[in-house]
């Protein structure tokens, strides 16, 4: 127990137990309120409450908790069928068990019930009834009916092989049936459309008539149209906003404002950029010897945007902008992303700044706010200013060259001494980025250099958003922190089995630091487990968020660091914006009377659409991919073992880095072991080890478009290991006939010691 904890503080059995006894009465508050936990206490119970939903124990939020894999008495649910009684059947809309589906629940309706009545594809609250012992025969009243059924809905034409037969509707949404499709219009076979459906029969038959095209399902338009539906993404600006957009003039110095138009500053972004919302400038300090003074200038996104208008609300519902490989659905109108806030070369644009006094060593000695006037001197892609340095300089780069790229690049010097020092975690993830033909299809899929011009510029935004956290806190003015918090003990214990295996440990106790990781890491450097290493290791951190409270930057090393230098794209740096102003008596755009609960809200929304738009853009990315390569069904790819789990093998491609799967089935004819801490398959009459990180050739034997996924099939050889070897203790449970599990997957609570056959 943490010494600041009183000594009657819960433990995590007695909370755990109290949310599976209480499941109407397990929010944070009636937490607290049960065992007295009050002032300090409340931040001691908001990790325990962390580690148990991050060690997958129980799901649900502040608001309500429930123990995984069971429901609580009030929730929401989808509609989603009818069994072979007509009854509606629903399912959970939020499930926290990764080891079981979420369950079936019949949707108990009276003749009494007041209003209209429920259907497939609608989204209600419900309250579940005591009927039953375990989930699969239980039922729930309605509430509330959350949403109404879709008017439109979104799919892919199909047509039947029988000319007289009507076309049909694949839905985006699994969750919907399949139509007919009575109206077709202009659509082909293959064409995304959405469509109106239309009632037919008391048990919601239903025919389609097309609205609109969207066009192929082979086109990045169409496929990332259809993560936006998936993710319920706002894409469309609603009129008031727009009109709010229009009518938004350009702003002068003004009383507030200082003028640093004179002041050399410079974008630095990539070569296909639309909107630039930060701008930089470094000179040496002459008062301290080998130090620098470094300017950064982030675009006044707040005096456009003011708390409460139709703008504001917006941008507050999409909370980023969400990109795709060829298109970006903004967090803000164009006339304002890509215009009035944009710091394009030559313009007078509005900016918050930040000046840096930096020492010889990169250490911050002092920083300073203002609200600027500035017009940037110069826009350069990361290439350009990269070759410029490196002796090929381009012509809008050669006025830049001694009295702005020179200087900047030497306070970058400092700033990675700094780095050394402070030794962040030293990941090696690589990025690839999808490139498109004139047709929107995929073209081919590149690993984009990491130029220092790349550095400079993250060095620079996190240097600037350090200050914004600290100039905050001093201002005792609330404000939204970018957290990252340290490994979970449950993943701790899961990577010190793993590093077990290659004869390396972390610590047992005291605090874990980054420094930990990369020692491991650069142990492993050029071994053949390095790749191993770093999925492991990355894998075991917690995930990033944003919330008032501060709990540091783990990854970062920082103890302060807030997300001030991208407020066109992310609410959370407009917010921060909106603190400084109000912080430092800027004038207009302030926080309002936003408050610390108002800020607590934002924050979990924000987290919320912030991974919405990470699985959207991920999911386009896999669709894209899939669709490319369903034309190279039978080709041969090396690529790397992503993951190895009891059911089969992750594979990611070397040279697209597209992601698919090897069911267990098809690997070899032995049995197989499971071994978690190795992340490994092992065969028992072969020997042959499968190991996540294993360089392998594979076979493409399925693609699927629709659903992102592709299917492999292992081409190599496993690597030699001991036949008949358990990489693991025996569990209790009996040996699974063949038959059990097609699929490849092992039912729950049984051994893990399976038999393949092709």
């Amino acid at each position: 127990m943490d010494k600041s904890q009183s000594p009657w503080f819960p433990t995590r059995d007695e909370i755990l137990a109290f949310i599976k006894d209480n499941p109407d009465k397990s929010s944070k508050r009636d937490i607290s309120k049960a065992f007295g936990i009050k002032g300090q206490d409340r931040i001691a119970l908001k990790k325990i409450l962390k580690d148990l939903a991050n060690d997958g124990l129980i799901g649900g939020s502040r608001k309500g908790f429930n123990a995984a894999g069971e429901l609580p008495n009030v929730f929401v649910m989808d509609i989603v069928e009818r069994d072979q009684d007509g009854e509606l059947l629903a399912v959970p809309v939020k499930w926290e068990s990764k080891d079981t589906p979420p369950p079936k629940i019949m949707v108990a309706t009276s003749k009494r019930d007041k209003g209209p009545a429920p259907g497939i594809g609608q989204r209600v609250l419900g309250r579940l009834q005591d009927d039953g012992e375990g989930t699969e025969d239980r039922s729930a009243s309605i509430i509330k009916i959350l949403d109404k059924a879709p008017s439109s809905v979104l799919g892919v034409v199909r047509f039947g092989s029988d000319a007289q037969s009507l076309p049909r509707l694949l839905p985006v949404d699994r969750k919907q049936k399949e139509l007919d499709i009575d109206e077709l219009g202009d659509a082909k076979d293959g064409d995304l459309v959405e469509v109106k459906t239309v009632k037919i029969g008391k048990y919601d038959d239903a025919r389609a008539r097309v609205l609109s095209v969207i066009g192929s399902l082979k086109t990045e338009k169409a496929i990332s149209h259809i993560a936006l539906h998936e993710h319920e993404i706002p894409h469309i600006f609603p009129d008031e906003v727009m009109e709010a957009a229009e009518s938004a003039t350009e702003t002068d110095v003004g009383p507030k404002r200082e003028d640093w138009r004179d002041i050399p500053l410079i974008t630095i972004d990539p070569a296909d950029a639309k909107d630039h919302d930060d701008a930089v400038f470094a000179e040496a300090d002459p008062d301290n010897n080998g130090g620098y003074v470094v300017t950064i200038a982030i675009a006044d996104v707040s005096f456009y945007i003011r708390p409460n208008t139709a703008l504001d609300k917006e941008a507050r519902l999409r909370g980023n902008s969400v990109y795709f490989p060829d298109r970006v659905v903004p967090m803000l109108p164009e006339r304002i992303s890509n215009n009035l806030c944009s710091l394009k070369e030559g313009l007078e644009r509005p900016a918050l700044a930040v000046k840096v006094w930096l020492d010889a060593d990169g250490k911050k000695k002092k920083h300073r706010f203002h609200r600027i006037m500035m017009r940037s001197h110069g826009g350069l892609s990361y290439e350009e200013a990269q070759a410029a340095i490196e002796g090929d300089v381009s012509d809008r780069a050669a006025p830049l060259l001694e009295n702005t790229l020179k200087p900047l690049w030497a306070a970058y010097a400092c700033l990675q001494r700094e780095r050394e020092n402070r030794e962040p975690l030293d990941l090696n993830v690589t990025e690839r980025k999808i490139k498109l033909d004139a047709e929107g299809r995929v073209d081919h899929v590149v690993v984009p250099a990491r130029l220092d011009a790349h550095k400079l510029i993250e060095e620079f935004m996190i240097l600037a958003n350090v200050a914004a956290a600290e100039a905050l806190e001093a201002k005792k003015t609330p404000l939204i922190y970018r957290a990252h918090d340290t490994p979970s003990l449950a993943k701790l214990e899961s990577l010190r089995d793993f590093l077990s295996t290659i004869e390396m440990q972390i610590p047992k106790s005291g605090n874990i630091r980054p420094q930990h990781f990369n020692r491991i890491l650069r142990h492993v450097r050029d071994e053949n487990h390095e790749l191993l290493t770093n999925q492991v290791i990355l894998r075991s951190q917690a995930q990033a968020e944003y919330t008032p409270e501060n709990y540091g930057h783990f990854g970062l090393n920082l103890q302060r660091y807030a997300h001030f230098t991208s407020p066109i794209r992310r609410y959370a740096d407009l917010v921060v914006h909106r603190a400084l102003v109000s912080g430092y008596q800027l004038g207009e755009g302030g926080m309002g009377d936003m408050n610390v609960e108002g800020l607590a809200e934002i924050a979990a929304h924000i987290c919320i659409t912030e991974r919405r738009a990470m699985k959207a853009e991920r999911a386009t990315i896999d669709r894209l991919i899939a669709e490319w390569l369903s034309e190279q069904v039978g080709a041969k790819f090396w690529g790397r073992i992503g993951g190895a789990t009891k059911a089969g093998l992750f594979i990611t491609l070397d040279e697209t880095g597209a992601d698919g799967f090897i069911p267990i089935s098809k690997l070899s004819d032995d049995y197989f072991h499971f071994d978690e801490a190795r992340h490994q398959l092992s065969g028992e009459r072969t020997g042959q080890t499968f190991t996540m990180g294993d360089h392998v050739e594979v076979m493409l034997v399925e693609a699927l478009p629709f659903a992102g996924a592709l299917r492999f099939e292992m081409l190599s050889e496993g690597k030699e290991g001991k036949a008949g070897r358990r990489a693991f203790p025996k569990q209790k449970g009996r040996r699974r006939k063949p038959s059990e599990n097609k699929r490849g997957g092992a039912p729950k609570g049984i051994s893990r010691k399976i038999k393949r056959k092709r």
